[in-house]
């Protein structure tokens, strides 16, 4: 896949959100605000960025953030293999168990920590462990979104020959255990995940609403993304053909015809026969629009997704609804989204990940 050509990214605010214990959630304009804590989520997230960056850097800096972000997704997972979302700054989990989401962030995490092979063994092995604790948990969701969150993660997995070379504790083929992280297993999940959201969108379709569900709310374009890879996988040409129409649809709801994106607001989202909420645009929607656009693009090689991809990340630099740009130039940090008086200064570390996420994927450093 072709790269933009760019200033390497400068991921400071990124460290300077980030202790000890992991990345802060929210910040006051752009300061973190310590009183929200910290979330599963956002560090699942922050992993997989830091995997980027030691990945084409090979730095100490960001082998330091692989470690921090996957400790506290490690400390965030029950011993039944769920996860703990919301941790306060006393470093105490505020709940028994997360959401569905949130052990779909945290598979995809995982699944897509063990697919770069220049993350340490060791560390990949922590990976493998959590990813086998949490699989009694996949085949029960029913959030649309934390089933495309777990398809990415474990197809990210299925996909690399070498996220399963190792099988913990046992690295020698001899003693393997066949019960653990079972690649037939793990894939026969994925069918059944993909087969899912296959029947919520056959239930949904109408002649002009081509769409999972009966609205489109937030971390839209998972959905269409997730059922792309599983479709590689499975050589499904049903689930590749819903991806792309279901794609397609989003994609004719959210890129202008003045030539920019403009993702559904979260201030009311859009309900089948209305109009979609003009704000809050979040820089979420565009990073995950990119990824499933580039998706799109190495499976059906058709030339206008990889430009929808990069409208996207033109969204984060000025090519938006109100022409300014969601990059801090002070601080390097991305702003919360654009509502309808202008830019929300605040910047949390989802929208900062979100843009470290869509720089690292467009851009040869």
């Amino acid at each position: 896949m072709e790269k933009l050509k760019s200033k390497p990214l400068l991921a400071d605010y990124l460290h300077r959100l980030t202790d000890d214990t992991g990345i802060f959630q929210h910040t006051k304009f752009g300061i973190p605000d310590r009183s929200k804590g910290y979330t599963s989520d956002d560090n699942a997230r922050a992993l997989i960025v830091a995997v980027m960056l030691y990945t084409s850097r090979k730095d100490k800096a960001s082998l330091d953030l692989i470690h921090t972000y996957l400790s506290f997704v490690h400390h965030a997972q029950n011993v039944d293999g769920s996860f703990r979302n919301f941790m306060d700054y006393h470093r105490l989990f505020i709940e028994k168990a997360g959401s569905e989401d949130c052990l779909g962030r945290c598979i995809w995490a995982l699944g897509f920590t063990l697919s770069e092979a220049s993350v340490p063994h060791n560390l990949q092995n922590t990976c493998r462990y959590m990813i086998n604790q949490a699989l009694p948990h996949v085949l029960g969701l029913q959030s649309p979104r934390a089933m495309a969150y777990t398809i990415i993660g474990l197809t990210s997995m299925l996909e690399t020959q070498q996220a399963l070379a190792y099988t913990f504790p046992y690295p020698s083929k001899e003693k393997a255990d066949p019960d653990f992280l079972p690649q037939a297993k793990i894939a026969s999940m994925v069918e059944e995940l993909a087969n899912r959201l296959q029947t919520m969108y056959k239930y949904n379709r109408g002649e002009d609403w081509h769409w999972f569900e009966q609205s489109i709310t937030y971390g839209n374009a998972m959905l269409p993304w997730a059922l792309f890879k599983a479709a590689r996988l499975s050589h499904n040409e049903e689930l590749r053909q819903t991806a792309k129409e279901s794609l397609d649809f989003l994609g004719s709801l959210t890129f202008s015809k003045e030539g920019y994106f403009k993702p559904i607001g979260s201030h009311g989202w859009l309900e089948r026969g209305g109009e979609a909420a003009l704000y809050d645009e979040q820089p979420i929607e565009a990073c995950e629009m990119l990824y499933a656009c580039l998706e799109a693009y190495k499976t059906l090689g058709i030339r206008t997704y990889y430009n929808q991809a990069s409208l996207c990340y033109d969204w984060f630099h000025g090519r938006n609804s109100r022409n300014e740009s969601l990059i801090d130039a002070e601080s390097g940090g991305c702003y919360d989204g654009i509502h309808a008086l202008g830019l929300n200064l605040n910047q949390g570390s989802e929208n900062i990940v979100s843009y470290c996420m869509a720089h690292l994927v467009m851009h040869d450093e």
